[in-house]
């Protein structure tokens, strides 16, 4: 077998000769090594042997069963070097946290997965992802994030660990022609809008804001007109493509050319799975996300509220 060899899920599946599901849920338990290659999950040759070698056969009645051992303390070395670690999101703070993550941590190898806030939680669900990030709004308690976290994770530990906190608001062409100060004010007649991808932490904002409001998907011209970043939505209403948009401020001041309205200040939390490998390296991760140097690199971000960074806010 050779060590640059990896598998899909399906492959797995037919070489252990079980289910998909149950690969998934090896995926999930941490038993079994995998990363993200777009929307496929693979298994690298080196990891699905070392997963073989830590299982082994026992006979009883003069036939032979496999079972599992014991899960180690530690990962096996085959397991420590240079293991991926897929983290999901789109913001430039998450590309700081994994370069500072790789020199803290030379046993791990972190992978960016480009998805956003209710993917990323399903993913981890899945087994697909070891650290997620979520700004997820629930319009009924005003709460961001946990309730989310609860009713999709059931069954899993996890940690929730605040990164930052940023305004969320509205994108507008400059000096503000239709006077947009409010989320009633998206009710308006003639405004085309710019939207986000199903899924994403800023059309969760808006679909929930419109309920609270009175105002149905349907009166919003542009409704589907969608992007996939908050770089795409602010430029549409940059270039007079569409008069208004839902996003963060930061990419307001990166495209210019476009004013932002600021609504609400959104928690950006991430989410750390629990497994018997990943809690040899969550320490690490709080540390960092708690260290001066981690801040102060986030500080050179305009719009970027740390004063919660790297607290924990909920662990099952």
């Amino acid at each position: 077998m050779s060590s640059d060899m990896s598998y899909t899920t399906e492959e797995i599946a037919k070489l252990l000769k079980i289910s998909k599901l149950t690969v998934y849920d090896l995926i999930k338990k941490g038993e079994l090594a995998s990363y993200r290659v777009g929307k496929q999950m693979r298994v690298d040759a080196a990891d699905l042997e070392a997963y073989k070698q830590r299982t082994r056969m026992v006979p009883v009645l003069g036939q032979s069963i496999q079972t599992h051992s014991p899960a180690p303390a530690q990962p096996l070395a085959s397991d420590n070097v240079n293991r991926p670690i897929v983290i999901t999101g789109h913001d430039i703070s998450l590309d700081i946290l994994a370069k500072h993550m790789e020199k803290a941590i030379p046993s791990i190898r972190p992978l960016r997965s480009f998805v956003g806030s209710l993917d990323s939680l399903i993913s981890m669900y899945r087994g697909e992802a070891d650290i997620v990030s979520t700004h997820l709004l629930d319009g009924d308690t005003g709460e961001y994030n946990l309730p989310y976290i609860r009713r999709l994770l059931v069954g899993s530990s996890y940690v929730v660990v605040n990164l930052l906190s940023r305004h969320a608001g509205l994108y507008v062409q400059p000096g503000n022609p239709f006077a947009l100060k409010q989320w009633s004010d998206l009710s308006r007649p003639g405004l085309r809008f710019a939207n986000r991808e199903k899924g994403s932490g800023a059309r969760v904002l808006l679909d929930e804001q419109i309920r609270l409001h009175g105002i149905k998907p349907e009166q919003l011209s542009g409704y589907d007109n969608i992007q996939t970043n908050h770089l795409g939505v602010a430029m549409k209403v940059a270039s007079g493509e569409a008069d208004v948009g839902v996003g963060i401020e930061k990419a307001a001041s990166i495209v210019g050319q476009v004013d932002f309205i600021p609504l609400i200040q959104e928690r950006y939390d991430l989410v750390l799975l629990k497994t018997t490998w990943s809690q040899t390296w969550i320490p690490t991760l709080l540390q960092i996300l708690q260290s001066d140097t981690f801040k102060k690199e986030l500080q050179s971000i305009p719009g970027f509220d740390l004063s919660r960074t790297g607290e924990i806010l909920f662990e099952t």
